[in-house]
């Protein structure tokens, strides 16, 4: 074991070798300046690890815009290229449960999540890309009789991704699957909040077999290493997933060398629930919603709104579902549904909402105060909280929390949902139940928002384009979609011997 590695006990016993340094040209380095930022999950620190400067980007970086050069990448066959990345969903699946233990260690997330959704959507994902690898294609068209023309879809070069802290191995695989299948070289910064797992991953497609700085991955700090990243000039385009705030000032540091850029950012999602709903579904679907991930999800539908008539009964019912529902505890139990917050900034983040919701005189009807029935009483966790007889112009219902906080509030006609449901700066996901289907289709075509899910709530797909209008976000992932974001078409056109 390295200077670059460390040793771990994870709390639910299983052992592993941790990366620590930085990850350029199938190497862990140490970063040049040297410094480093610690991981930590409820108050207790789990390691130390390399975070990037300026200098670190730069020699990431000029490895990138060399793999993207070189023989070995550039000339690969993209079938080759597609089994490169089966490879790698193959390793992942043999390593999957080190990678959860990781991921719930690191993020706090349950470890049921990160085993049984996380890492499933990991290597179907990546899986799904590499079939995609020997499929991006150009086309001819047809012109006139003196004239060949077609084109080519050629990858876009050096790409800059930034994955946030709530989903880190999924972010991770989202970006990486495009952007591998059609060609490119990536430099990935992860959240410094969560790199462990991430780390740990580029061990995996060194031993995958992708060339030296095909992949490379940086810990380190938004404001240093994801500013350098951003405006690097060799770096051509720049994927982002985090907040609506940052992703403003990515697109000013982009604009510099008129990068092109995928944000997905921030939202404040709603949920209508029409009158001839169903309710206890919808009840049921508006927990997982809001509450899955310790409600850090940037489409968690965390607006509710609910017909007048329906109104009082929705309310009992979707109490009684969080209360049964919404086990907070150790992240490692099997029963847990809801682990800690994923920092204490963000811990008290939410914890100031719910004091906003208060003197704003909203209703307090569930929760509403930090959770310390879980070991000794320390960690991050926060009581699933509902407010009720919110008004529109409250914080609370204006304001993404990122948190298991909830808002409900009712409604009379159709249209004042649909008004309401769109009075937001945010446009990512919405939900909407109904038994009408003529409904149904209306309110979605008329909701702004990139998803929208009819009798469920945030069950995405990776064959399904992600995405969202206003401020949240710019571009799609996922899907056919996810390809054009990493891949640019070259128009040729080709005389046939006609002269001017």
């Amino acid at each position: 074991m390295s200077n670059l590695s460390v040793q771990l006990t994870a709390p639910n016993g299983r052992s592993y070798t941790q990366p620590i340094g930085l990850f350029i040209n199938n190497e862990f380095v140490a970063s040049k300046a040297g410094e480093k930022c610690v991981c930590s999950r409820d108050e207790k620190e789990i390691a130390s690890v390399y975070a990037a400067g300026e200098e670190d980007v730069d020699i990431a970086v000029k490895a990138a815009r060399k793999a993207l050069k070189d023989p070995s990448w550039k000339l690969l066959p993209p079938t080759d290229r597609g089994a490169l990345m089966m490879k790698l969903a193959d390793l992942i699946e043999q390593h999957k449960e080190i990678l959860a233990t990781i991921e719930t260690w690191d993020n706090g997330k349950p470890y049921s999540v990160s085993l049984d959704d996380d890492l499933t959507e990991v290597i179907a994902c990546l899986r799904y890309y590499a079939g995609w690898a020997d499929k991006v294609t150009g086309q001819t068209i047809s012109t006139t009789h003196k004239k060949f023309a077609y084109t080519l879809r050629q990858p876009l070069g050096v790409v800059g991704q930034i994955i946030p802290w709530n989903f880190p191995l999924l972010m991770a695989a989202w970006k990486l699957g495009p952007a591998l299948a059609c060609g490119n070289t990536i430099v990935m910064k992860a959240a410094e909040q969560t790199p462990l797992s991430i780390l740990y991953l580029a061990g995996l497609i060194k031993e995958a077999g992708f060339p030296p700085g095909v992949v490379n991955i940086l810990n380190g700090f938004g404001r240093v290493a994801g500013a350098a990243l951003v405006q690097h000039p060799e770096v051509d385009k720049v994927a982002f997933t985090g907040s609506t705030i940052t992703g403003r000032e990515i697109m000013k540091m982009a604009a510099g060398t008129l990068k092109n850029i995928t944000l997905e950012t921030g939202g404040k999602s709603p949920l209508v629930v029409f009158e001839d709903a169903d309710i206890e579904q919808a009840a049921k679907w508006a927990h997982t919603g809001i509450m899955y991930n310790q409600g850090q999800v940037c489409t968690s539908t965390s607006r509710i709104l609910v017909h007048d008539s329906v109104y009082d009964k929705f309310v009992s019912i979707f109490k009684e579902v969080v209360a049964s529902t919404s086990k907070v505890g150790d992240p490692f139990a099997e029963d847990t549904f809801q682990g800690p917050q994923i920092t204490k900034a963000q811990y008290d983040r939410v914890l100031s909402y719910i004091e906003a919701g208060k003197s704003e005189g909203a209703t307090l009807v569930a929760g509403g105060e930090p959770y310390k029935n879980v070991g000794d009483g320390k960690g991050f966790f926060i009581a699933p909280t509902i407010f009720t007889d919110v008004k529109d112009d409250m914080r609370i219902y204006r304001e993404e929390v990122f948190g298991p906080f909830v808002v409900i509030s009712s409604f009379v006609t159709e249209d004042e949902a649909v008004t309401r449901a769109n009075d937001t700066t945010y446009g990512l996901g919405a939900a909407l139940f109904t038994k009408d289907i003529e409904r149904a289709h209306r309110v979605a075509s008329d909701i702004e928002a990139g998803m929208v899910w009819i009798n469920s709530s945030n069950d995405s797909d990776f064959r399904v384009p992600f995405g969202g209008v206003k401020q949240s976000g710019i571009g799609r992932e996922l899907g056919e979609a996810g390809l054009e974001a990493y891949s640019q078409t070259k128009a040729i056109h080709v005389n046939l011997g006609s002269r001017l």
